[in-house]
């Protein structure tokens, strides 16, 4: 039985408390992308210059995106497509702004079912890691053990499953019960690891290389390619677009401001990948490693280095705990916005909707899983030339990362700035009609969405 679109808001769950929405929210942008693509990415263009632009970005761009966002989820007070409907209705707008429901509905699911293959692989050396399997790796040892995990097909098959089926587990008990404890849980105990890392660093590893790597800028090695990856990444770890931000604000009362919470959602998440940088860096340079080694550098790179330190066996358990409770943290976002959509639209309880959308990502994410295996050498868009050498997993992550989320940030900005009044915007956003309010209209309006365009351009040009 479907339910009529009026786009009014639907009675949903509240947050307990301002604390609550910020652990879950922080716990929604805080994955894969700081722990796991943060710092190769930094290793690759540099470290510290790259780090400054990155910054720069988050701050500049990310926080009033954010608050845009967020402008849209509480005002609309229903998932990501009912909330863009209802300020479409009440503003008056063309149908085409639709299309940020949409893409905030779909970008998070497809986002899933490729994002839990990779979380599948840190549950894997969670167990390797408590069975001290990366005793006396060298490079060779470590590059045949992670091709050896990938390449299991039904070990994959298993880890991909049991990861969706846990963070089902957590969404179908709601908002309250679910979500929030998770979040309360995982992110205080995620930033208690990562300092826990960084102290151990100072005193037993290489710290001082780790800190000039990354805070000594080199602007000699900053280029057009690496200030927009920089302007990418931001975007990517604050999970501007995914629709989790959207739908999390719905959930959010009034009296808790807008821009102050985006402001402490990105900090900690900034937080976090420069901390990131610092647990990984230091055990890098004490061994001589490499540390622009690419996506292979927690999953290749750095057991050899567990396997070579003294207490290596406990330090990988917590390292790999840590980035497990990022992405776990980080799926629960992703399949919210999903659920919450379906739920207005089908006259279903909440655990059945999660578990029929668990097991819909789950068989959506097989391509992908097996593009490490079996469909190793299966390019399905080779034909288009861009997409050459591209596996499944490739293409998805590059639609996903490089072109539906910047085009959804784009949209999102120039929806709040355009297409809204103002009145709605001063009123979500409680900064008044001084300087404040008119520096973040200029930057939704202007700055943004020129910055967002100009990456998308220069991926395809």
């Amino acid at each position: 039985m479907r339910h009529e679109d009026t786009g009014a808001p639907r009675a949903v769950e509240r947050w307990t408390s301002t604390p609550a929405f910020l652990f879950a929210a922080v716990g929604a942008a805080v994955g894969l992308g700081n722990l796991w693509r943060f710092p190769y990415v930094a290793g690759e263009n540099g470290g510290g210059a790259f780090i400054l632009v990155y910054l720069l970005f988050v701050f500049l761009l990310g926080v009033p995106i954010m608050a845009a966002e967020m402008t849209i989820g509480r005002r609309g007070g229903s998932s990501a497509v009912g909330s863009v409907n209802r300020l479409i209705a009440e503003e008056r707008r063309p149908a085409f702004w639709k299309l940020i429901g949409g893409l905030s509905v779909l970008i998070p699911f497809v986002g899933l079912s490729y994002y839990s293959v990779v979380a599948a692989w840190v549950m894997d050396y969670v167990w390797l890691a408590l069975l001290d399997a990366f005793r006396g790796l060298d490079g060779a040892g470590s590059l045949a053990q992670f091709d050896a995990l990938t390449s299991s097909v039904g070990r994959q098959v298993v880890l991909h499953f049991l990861f969706i089926a846990i963070t089902v587990a957590i969404v179908c008990r709601g908002v309250n019960r679910g979500i929030e404890i998770a979040a309360r849980v995982m992110m205080p105990g995620l930033f208690v690891l990562l300092l826990g890392l960084v102290v151990y660093n100072v005193f037993t590893m290489d710290f001082a290389g780790g800190v000039s790597f990354l805070f000594t800028p080199d602007f000699a090695r900053l280029t057009t390619d690496s200030i927009l990856l920089a302007l990418g990444q931001a975007f990517f770890s604050v999970a501007i677009g995914v629709g989790v931000i959207m739908t999390y604000s719905a959930y959010l009362p009034r009296g808790i401001s807008l821009p102050g919470s985006a402001g402490v959602i990105c900090s900690l998440d900034a937080l976090v990948a420069i901390l990131a940088g610092l647990a990984i860096f230091p055990i890098v340079f004490q061994f001589g490693l490499n540390p622009g080694e690419g996506p292979n550098l927690i999953f290749v790179t750095l057991p050899v280095a567990f396997g070579q330190m003294p207490g290596g066996w406990f330090i990988g358990v917590v390292f790999f705990t840590l980035v497990f409770f990022a992405a776990f943290t980080t799926a629960i976002g992703m399949l919210e916005p999903v659920v919450a959509f379906v739920r207005e639209r089908v006259a279903m309880q909440r655990p059945g909707v999660t578990i029929s959308a668990g097991l819909l990502a789950w068989l959506i994410g097989l391509p992908s899983l097996l593009s490490f295996n079996l469909l190793g050498t299966f390019f399905p868009l080779e034909w288009t030339g861009r997409f050459v050498g591209m596996t499944a997993f490739d293409v998805l992550d590059f639609i996903i990362a490089n072109v539906l989320l910047p085009v959804n940030g784009l949209l999102i900005a120039l929806f709040v700035g355009w297409g809204i009044s103002r009145v709605i915007s001063v009123e979500e956003l409680g900064l008044g009609e001084g300087y404040r309010y008119s520096t973040w209209l200029f930057i939704i309006r202007f700055v943004a969405p020129i910055a967002i365009a100009g990456l998308i351009l220069d991926l395809w040009l």
